[in-house]
């Protein structure tokens, strides 16, 4: 890696790529990786008309760590809108939080159950 100085004599670092010559006298260029961000799942609590409200807020506070005062708002969005977002993740963290959450409702006989959703 290089370094130069720009215009206004700060010095950067050169991250393009460089040639590179191999011992057969091919020349090729070095090429950094793109690291993509990935794609981000909402967690969705669904609501039905049988599972306590401060089942909701217990569920949210134990698998998602949110405090009381967001776990309640959480749950009357549940309660008034159908559904609520306990929190958003990557596939596979998304996954098993919908998993626990659906595990955890029907071993306490709760009909509660969470989906997720591409953001």
């Amino acid at each position: 890696m290089q370094n130069k100085l720009v215009g206004n004599g700060t010095l950067v670092s050169d991250n393009s790529p460089k040639p590179y010559v191999s011992t057969d006298g091919e020349t090729s260029v070095q090429t950094v990786p793109r690291v993509e961000t990935p794609k981000m799942y909402k967690v969705l609590l669904l609501n039905d008309d049988y599972t306590p409200m401060d089942f909701v807020v217990l569920v949210l506070r134990r698998f998602f760590g949110k405090a009381e005062e967001e776990a309640n708002k959480i749950m009357l969005d549940v309660h008034k809108k159908g559904s609520g977002i306990a929190g958003v993740f990557t596939l596979e963290v998304a996954e098993m939080k919908v998993m626990q959450v659906n595990q955890y409702s029907q071993m306490n006989e709760h009909p509660l159950k969470s989906t997720l959703e591409e953001e």
